[in-house]
């Protein structure tokens, strides 16, 4: 059997790299696709050197809101996934080192929609997404709506909270074109009340327009909780309440669901890289996982990885 080759759409990330690292302990061809390339390993890792396993991996740099760029790296390949987002809107860089002022960070962050990209039913073959943001300044609507779906197979769909889905599909529809049978996409267990709403409803947005209007596909949607790892200190805490969250929720019968992510339980970032991988080389899972799921799927890959 030949070897899979994976594509990972942010592969340089958080979550991105662990997917990467899983693949290729299995010995798969991996390509990550992002604008800078290669990541500053100690903004995904505990340590600034360069692991051993990233040289196995084509870090390519390609724009995702223009599809000439990265059409190539998908020729041939056996899967792609789409592992980017934004949790929040504001530059929390641009607000402490003082180019984003605070206030309008926040109304960015909160505020009921964002202007995204043009109609992608409306723009032709092989035109690149426009941002239409200030600074071009990517916003939920365009990471999760809007890089999902570039060409006319269905109809678009508008409304006010939609807008993060065009990204995510403009991929799913190139990753069809290019006769790629299965995609990827890392959506989230749950909203909160502390997060925009459109956080959650673009990414489920993105999730039923890619299987209703692309079938011949093989569409998994991860819905994953947050994730938590040592190298990133801040994430310890939160996944800490996450914890006690989740186990309260379930003493009182889940009278606590309506918390979302808050009373989610949080996984390790490993955990679910694996779980993706898993999920990529068992070509029965199709569909949304939803936290149990992601957990079966991350121990089946535990097992495999014991024999």
């Amino acid at each position: 059997m030949a070897a899979k080759r994976v594509v990972v759409a942010g592969g340089n990330g958080f979550l991105g790299s662990r997917i990467c690292k899983s693949a290729v302990t299995r010995g798969w061809s991996v390509t990550s696709l992002s604008r800078s390339g290669e990541p500053r390993w100690d903004t995904v890792t505990s340590s600034p050197s360069r692991p051993s396993w990233a040289s196995s991996v084509e870090w390519a740099k390609a724009d995702i809101l223009k599809p000439e760029t990265y059409k190539p790296f998908l020729n041939g390949a056996t899967a792609v996934v789409h592992s980017m987002g934004i949790l929040l809107e504001a530059d929390y860089k641009g607000v402490v080192q003082g180019r984003e002022p605070i206030l309008s960070g926040l109304q960015k962050a909160f505020s009921a929609s964002r202007p995204g990209s043009q109609d992608p039913w409306q723009r032709r073959e092989g035109e690149p997404l426009e941002v239409k943001e200030r600074n071009g300044q990517f916003t939920y609507e365009l990471m999760n709506r809007d890089s999902g779906l570039l060409n006319g197979h269905g109809v678009w769909v508008k409304s006010a909270n939609m807008w993060f889905l065009i990204v995510a599909i403009a991929l799913a529809q190139e990753t069809l074109n290019e006769h790629v049978p299965t995609f990827l996409y890392i959506s989230a267990a749950s909203g909160a009340p502390v997060l925009p709403s459109r956080y959650i409803t673009t990414k489920r947005e993105a999730e039923s327009i890619i299987a209703a209007k692309l079938p011949e596909l093989r569409s998994v949607f991860v819905r994953a909780p947050f994730m938590y790892d040592e190298s990133r200190k801040f994430t310890l805490p939160i996944a800490l309440g996450g914890f006690v969250g989740s186990q309260v929720n379930a003493l009182l019968g889940n009278r606590l669901d309506f918390l979302g992510s808050m009373v989610a339980k949080p996984f390790q970032v490993g955990d679910v890289g694996e779980a993706v991988v898993e999920a990529l080389d068992d070509e029965s899972v199709r569909g949304a996982l939803g936290i149990e799921k992601i957990e079966a799927l991350a121990t089946k890959a535990w097992r495999k990885s014991m024999l």
